[in-house]
């Protein structure tokens, strides 16, 4: 074998540039006892293996070449070029045949899995790509987990991702992807938290939306989910907010997939979350901070007929939070004697 698949719980953050930020997270949450779907992680490598061996190489910087971040129809005939080229192009036989080992070890008769891009820089304190890639649910079967694999290293050119890199100043020929694959958690309940206020910067607090079904509908924005503001330190529910969740995804009762169905109107206005779940949430929510360091944006999920667990899915730094305005500090009296005169203060008073 050449190596270009870890297990997740073989990662750490020093693995970020080979495995992505997704994948290299998901390895310090195992490491901290944080509960994670079983899985793996397919490495830049495996990317730039299929890049070299379907010959893609020109193909791509020339697609690529003169495009500036502000010229919107040639970023997009660039991105068409380049994934047109290589969703007909074959994953490498390595590749391919290090994929099937690695599912095969998650589970018997083809267990579904989640196809997650893990692009390199995507979840850094300065920058976040989230968004900008994609994430296939319910994926069952080796053939079809290496095709999503394939089209999550087509979304590193999407328009929107060649647009950002350039915004950013990165250069082409450091974009680079890996890709998570995980054991799907069949979720009753789903979302995204923040450990700390988004809008007003309160470190106190934990900021969870949640809606019903798996996360796409609140990652996508389809819905307006529950949202839940809670103290870290009391567990106290301090604002909350129950919206109407129309719609929600589900298994496709196929069993490829994820499907968009309606709510069942009874549950269309009912709280998704209830004080214990809350509690676990911002428990779990403190632990991932605690052990990162740093305030986390987090996906999580809530396996349907279990009580007791939550399963993280991801988690990033906040890279974007409002930060308190400094109160003035007092002036001394020396200062304001000073200041009254004309004077300017020594810097010590």
């Amino acid at each position: 074998m050449t190596g270009y698949i870890r297990p997740l719980q073989r990662l750490s953050r020093n693995d970020e540039p080979s495995f992505g930020g997704k994948s290299a997270n998901l390895g310090e949450l195992l490491t901290a006892d944080i509960p994670v779907p079983p899985g793996f992680a397919i490495s830049t490598e495996a990317f730039h293996a299929f890049v070299c061996d379907a010959g893609l190489e020109d193909r791509i910087s020339s697609a690529l070449a003169g495009v500036s971040p502000g010229d919107v129809d040639a970023i997009g005939r660039a991105s068409h070029a380049i994934s047109e080229a290589m969703r007909f192009a074959p994953v490498s036989a390595a590749v391919r045949d290090e994929i099937a080992e690695h599912y095969a070890n998650l589970g018997e008769d083809s267990p579904p899995v989640a196809v997650r891009s893990s692009a390199v820089g995507e979840d850094s304190q300065d920058a976040t790509f989230a968004g900008q890639q994609e994430t296939y649910l319910w994926v069952r079967g080796t053939e079809h987990v290496c095709d999503a694999v394939r089209d999550c290293w087509v979304s590193l050119y999407s328009p929107s991702a060649i647009s950002y890199r350039a915004r950013l100043g990165d250069g082409e020929r450091a974009a680079a992807m890996g890709v998570t694959v995980q054991l799907m958690v069949d979720a009753e309940v789903s979302g995204v938290m923040f450990t700390c206020n988004p809008v007003s910067g309160d470190p106190s607090m934990v900021a969870i939306n949640a809606s019903w079904g798996l996360g796409l509908a609140v990652v996508g924005g389809e819905v307006t989910p529950d949202d839940f503001l809670v103290s870290k330190v009391t567990r106290e529910v301090v604002r909350e907010h129950i919206h109407p969740k129309d719609v929600q995804y589900v298994p496709d009762p196929d069993g490829t997939g994820a499907v968009r169905v309606a709510v069942d109107g009874d549950r269309r206005g009912a709280r998704s979350l209830e004080p214990a779940d809350l509690a676990r949430l911002v428990d779990v929510a403190r632990r991932i901070e605690r052990y990162f360091g740093c305030h986390q944006d987090i996906e999580w999920a809530l396996p349907r007929g279990e009580t007791e667990r939550v399963f993280i899915v991801q988690t990033r730094p906040v890279t974007a939070v409002a930060k308190k305005p400094e109160k003035p500090k007092p002036a001394s009296a020396m200062s304001l004697i000073m200041s009254t005169f004309g004077a300017t203060p020594p810097k010590d008073a």
